[in-house]
């Protein structure tokens, strides 16, 4: 089983340090295993495995040859959010001035599915 340990220098918060629970959690979700800790889990499916933040999904990983990455706010653009879809891999969100940005373009937080995941 393939493990990303890159993602322990990805970080987006204010005192340049990941949340344990978003590293635990996304590596959890990129290696396809089950996850669940206070608010984040992850659900292992036969085709895709999901991102679950407060009951909302907010990323999924479909296992297929493309290992495709789709994600979503739910509507919900909080700070932890942000910070849980930051965390994974070709994913960069912004906010400025109250607007949201995904690897610089303007996002409304809608499901997009644009991502490759690189072994």
């Amino acid at each position: 089983m393939k493990t990303y340990p890159y993602l322990c220098i990805i970080n987006q918060s204010k005192n340049n340090t990941m949340r344990t629970i978003t590293e635990k959690a996304v590596q959890k979700f990129l290696n396809a295993e089950s996850f669940k800790s206070g608010n984040t889990s992850v659900k292992v499916l036969p085709n895709v495995t999901v991102l679950v933040l407060f009951g909302n999904e907010i990323a999924y990983k479909y296992n297929n040859p493309e290992k495709t990455l789709a994600i979503t706010t739910c509507g919900y653009k909080t700070n932890t959010t942000k910070e849980r879809l930051n965390a994974l891999p070709n994913v960069r969100i912004q906010v400025k001035k109250g607007v949201w940005y995904l690897n610089g373009l303007e996002w409304d937080g809608k499901l997009t599915d644009e991502f490759l995941i690189n072994d």
